[in-house]
């Protein structure tokens, strides 16, 4: 994301966040399931802040239920990180690093918190890496097969 002189990057450290890779065979082949950010409208995987007393895989977890309707079973072992700038206002980002894991779905709810706030659809590896923003991503998303087995 590029930033405009109008805009103030927080130089504090990275803020912690957690994410989850989403994924399913289907017809023999690994597809990862984008979501829509709420405010850019653009192809994310669910994240948000970690928990107090909650693992950061079931943190990642509880994202995906939450912003995906999605249920079935996370990785504990982390798949790696990422790095990106959230935008907190039109003149304000924060440098966030998130902390991935690979969740397996078993199950898409039609009814989750932010349905009405976001769209979802599945891609194939290559396609989500052409989606997303961040190259860290991309690079998560090339690794899941071998992470999956």
């Amino acid at each position: 994301m590029t930033i405009n002189s109008n805009v103030q990057r927080d130089a504090t450290p990275a803020k912690a966040q957690v994410a989850a890779v989403c994924w399913r065979k289907h017809r023999g082949e690994i597809q990862v399931l984008l979501i829509t950010s709420r405010e850019t409208k653009r192809w994310v995987v669910p994240k948000g802040w970690v928990m107090e007393d909650v693992t950061a895989a079931k943190a990642a977890g509880l994202e995906a239920w939450q912003e995906a309707g999605v249920t079935g079973h996370i990785n504990e072992q982390s798949m790696g990180y990422f790095h990106y700038d959230k935008v907190m206002s039109p003149t304000r980002q924060v440098p966030c690093s998130v902390q991935v894991f690979d969740l397996q779905v078993e199950r898409l709810a039609e009814r989750f918190p932010e349905r009405k706030q976001r769209s979802r659809k599945w891609f194939s590896v290559d396609d989500a890496m052409q989606k997303v923003c961040e190259p860290s991503l991309r690079a998560i998303f090339a690794n899941l097969p071998a992470t999956i087995g």
